[in-house]
């Protein structure tokens, strides 16, 4: 599938935030991710999950949440990365800026979450209920989502490494706060990382079913 990509700077609040974007030749509908602790755009997790969503007709954006000087900081203190109210005030705009600029059309929108990104993005999709229509967790901290948990309206998958033990606990308790529609999905075998051969694919190939099935008109 053919397929242009380009870098892009998105106002969100009050800063400009850059981002990658990945365009099929027909986009069905729109991921937006927000990764994890200490991570970035050039993630490759995160990087390898796009291309599977890309082949499945789904465009991709990949944003760095907070500027390079507050990366400086984050990167001393630990500390912004788990400011969930920050990162996802500027996931809500974002999707607004999706919404509203339509850089892939006027197509669906999905949020997809890593770590204490995946706060982020049910806070947002909470916030955003008309124009957020799916979300996926991998490895995620959907605890730290606190009470917008019960507020998400959002079809979410939650994807969690069978090792994972701790982590799989956190998601068991998140699922019974989020709406009926929530599924929890334990891949086996895999740490909190999914470094292990082939488990980082099932998440991809999960993500990609779940986007496909549940943002309108994607299928």
């Amino acid at each position: 599938m053919d397929a242009r990509s380009g870098a892009v700077t998105i106002p969100a609040g009050d800063v400009d935030l850059p981002a990658d974007l990945l365009v099929p030749a027909e986009p069905a509908g729109v991921v937006l991710f927000a990764h994890g602790s200490g991570s970035s755009r050039h993630s490759p997790r995160n990087t390898a999950v796009a291309h599977v969503l890309n082949r499945s007709a789904l465009g991709t954006v990949l944003v760095d949440l907070l500027t390079p000087a507050e990366d400086q900081v984050d990167a001393r203190t630990a500390e912004l990365r788990f400011d969930i109210p920050l990162l996802a005030g500027r996931l809500a705009g974002i999707v607004d800026w999706l919404a509203a600029e339509r850089p892939l059309g006027a197509v669906p929108i999905g949020l997809f979450g890593a770590s204490t990104g995946a706060a982020a993005a049910l806070v947002a999709a909470a916030a955003r209920p008309d124009l957020v229509g799916a979300v996926v967790s991998r490895g995620g901290r959907p605890d730290l989502a606190g009470p917008a948990l019960d507020q998400v309206r959002a079809p979410t998958l939650l994807l969690v490494g069978g090792l994972d033990e701790q982590v799989i606990t956190l998601n068991e308790q998140a699922q019974e706060a989020l709406p009926e529609s929530a599924e929890l999905t334990v891949v086996p075998g895999a740490t909190h990382l999914f470094e292990e051969p082939g488990t980082l694919e099932e998440v991809a190939h999960c993500a990609a079913d779940w986007f496909t099935t549940h943002l309108p008109g994607s299928r």
